[in-house]
């Protein structure tokens, strides 16, 4: 199975460059990430803010349905994202894991569970995807990933 970590991690940008998300592993099977943490993940009890644990969902969970998706001619889209929290965090290493629940040929389910350095389950959450044909839009634009915003580069 083909390992897109560093692939991905070149291509860092926008929310997983602002939350510094790096990939360990990205696979169809499988897609696995560490977050540093600092100040820009707290909110103001100076635990980690529960958006970056959905963040960090749907980010894991997106990545792995796109990788089942596109060998297909797909591209997938979040439809739900369900966050719970569970351990609160202030500081260190969040580690998050996502595996695939299904991967039908138009939803795909998948869950992941993000853990604090000592092992102790943060949060856990599964996102439900829609996969759409090519040519597909949403917004007003064809879906495609936009590697890099600026022109030229």
């Amino acid at each position: 199975m083909q390992d897109f970590a560093e692939e991905l991690n070149g291509w860092s940008m926008g929310w997983n460059q602002a939350m510094n998300l790096r990939f360990l592993r990205a696979t169809a099977q499988e897609v696995t990430a560490e977050v540093v943490i600092g100040p820009q993940h707290h909110q103001p009890y100076g635990i980690v803010h529960g958006g970056v644990y959905a963040g960090v969902i749907e980010t894991l969970c997106s990545t792995g349905a796109a990788l089942v998706a596109l060998p297909r001619g797909q591209t997938a889209v979040g439809l739900e994202n369900s966050t719970s929290f569970l351990h609160a965090v202030r500081q260190g290493k969040l580690l998050a894991r996502a595996t695939p629940v299904m991967t039908g040929r138009r939803v795909q389910v998948w869950e992941c569970t993000i853990t604090s350095e000592d092992g102790k389950p943060a949060a856990t959450g599964r996102v439900r995807m829609l996969c759409l044909e090519s040519g597909a839009a949403i917004a007003g634009e064809t879906v495609s990933m936009k590697v890099n915003e600026r022109e030229g580069q």
